[in-house]
């Protein structure tokens, strides 16, 4: 039987796609344009409300690959309990590393240098000299050192900076040193200026920036997060900024969108951008090369990139990447 191919991009539109499937748009309309019994690869709806990629995967007897095209994956994955074993649940990896890193650089420069500070003077009419922390001589401790984590580091090279902290799941050495497990985290907050969250949410990671950790952090320190809102604790997050002794930038929030009347919004020290780390004009050729290859992979029975996990199994997806 000729497979079934559901793309949130117009199949026409995505170079290399391989003969074979029967290739139907569909980007969360509420018809579906098939019977979702036939779909053997999903692609699951990007920059979507977490329900709506979730919706037809109870109708997906058939399905064997469910492939998102963000690098997190927890907003598919309680769908994944109604499928039959053997299916896989694969990220994007790849797609997002160059957009994220880009953000989590103006974030922290941003930040350090009072831009948001600049911007309102300007309005006012209103020269605010002064001055500034540099992102020299500092210390920066990335927690989820997965591919986004390194490129972040690779765009914070130039930056002379005293040192970088790496933390992730797994303990292992690279090429520009080594990772630690996350059991250091105690240890290495106190000497972290910058504190960048590149990590999914995971059961483990869900409120990993508690009261205590946030307690760690030295005075003066920036706690950036471009991985999800659900890994820090926005309450406990409030009780310091609001004091002045931490700062923050943050991509993504708990809960979000983030409601006009949010405290976070006005909190002293705190930068906030819409969850706009991975959608730029980078996405769109990264995400139609990387399916034009995992369906390559897929009619050609070869093995998939970034599978994050298989139903059936007790393995886990992975907590060294981002959730763009």
């Amino acid at each position: 039987m000729t497979p079934d191919v559901w793309l949130p991009i117009p199949p026409e539109e995505i170079e290399g796609l391989p003969e074979g499937p029967r290739y139907r748009f569909w980007d969360g309309a509420e018809d579906y344009p098939a019977d979702p019994a036939a779909c053997a690869f999903y692609v699951v709806p990007y920059m979507k409300p977490p329900g709506l990629g979730q919706r037809p995967l109870s109708r997906m007897s058939s399905v064997e690959v469910v492939q998102t095209l963000s690098a997190g994956t927890d907003h598919v994955e309680p769908g994944m309990r109604h499928l039959r074993p053997g299916v896989q649940l694969c990220n994007a990896r790849g797609v997002h590393e160059a957009s994220t890193a880009e953000l989590t650089l103006a974030l922290i420069l941003a930040s350090l240098r009072g831009i948001p500070d600049f911007v309102r003077a300007q309005d006012r009419g209103e020269w605010l000299g002064g001055f500034r922390p540099a992102l020299a001589d500092k210390t920066v401790l990335i927690v989820g050192y997965g591919s986004i984590g390194a490129a972040i580091e690779d765009r914070l090279a130039p930056f002379e900076l005293a040192r970088v902290a790496r933390v992730a799941r797994s303990e292992r050495t690279t090429a520009r040193g080594p990772v630690l497990p996350l059991t250091q985290l105690p240890a290495l907050l106190p000497e972290a200026d910058v504190v960048v969250l590149s990590t999914p949410l995971t059961e483990s990671t869900r409120h990993l920036v508690d009261a205590g950790f946030l307690a760690r952090m030295k005075d003066g320190a920036l706690l950036v997060n471009v991985a999800r809102g659900g890994v820090v604790d926005t309450k406990a997050l409030l009780a310091e900024v609001e004091t002045g002794r931490i700062t923050a930038a943050l991509d993504v929030t708990d809960p979000e969108p983030l409601p006009p009347a949010h405290p976070l919004w006005q909190a002293p020290g705190v930068l906030i951008s819409p969850h706009v780390g991975g959608p730029t004009s980078a996405f769109m050729p990264r995400a139609k090369r990387l399916l034009a290859d995992q369906l390559s992979r897929f009619v050609n029975r070869e093995p998939l990139r970034n599978v994050i996990l298989t139903t059936g199994t007790p393995s886990g997806p992975s907590t060294d990447a981002t959730a763009t």
